[in-house]
């Protein structure tokens, strides 16, 4: 069977049994992103497969939104936990995925895209750092008790 027609999760464990270093969360939750910011592109760049391919600068950004967003002033502390510290990391679980035919890349896309994004916990630690939350989990019942997430 090819491997682009194996299931995602068996291509990710295959994966992390050869290089056990992320927590298999970390390839779901990049993968998501991805989607995510696909869909936020303008609908002409979303329309052409050669407009709608991501830098890595992009996913990067596209994973930080996604993480603050999911994860709140905690994102920093989730990216910790599943081995996820850098930008550099972000590429490689992608180019995994590549070798492991879930994604694709182009000939010319290169771990280093990854390099030139922002600092991965620096931005996911930010949100915390502010003392900002993620207003999805704010108390809205206006009795102090925090909102059910």
């Amino acid at each position: 069977m090819p491997r682009a027609e194996e299931p995602f999760w068996d291509v990710v464990e295959a994966l992390r049994t050869r290089a056990p270093r992320y927590r298999r969360e970390a390839y779901g939750f990049v993968v998501a992103a991805l989607g995510i910011a696909v869909q936020a592109l303008p609908p002409e760049r979303r329309a052409d497969p050669d407009l709608r391919h991501l830098t890595g600068e992009e996913l990067l950004r596209g994973v930080i939104a996604l993480a603050r967003r999911e994860f709140g002033g905690l994102a920093d502390v989730v990216f910790r936990e599943w081995g996820v510290t850098r930008g550099e990391d972000v590429g490689r679980i992608v180019f995994q995925l590549v070798e492991g035919g879930q994604l694709s890349a182009r000939p010319t896309d290169t771990i280093e895209d990854f390099l030139r994004g922002p600092d991965l916990l620096r931005e996911l630690a930010r949100g915390r750092e502010s003392g900002r939350s993620d207003p999805a989990r704010r108390d809205r019942s206006g009795d102090g008790t925090p909102a059910a997430g």
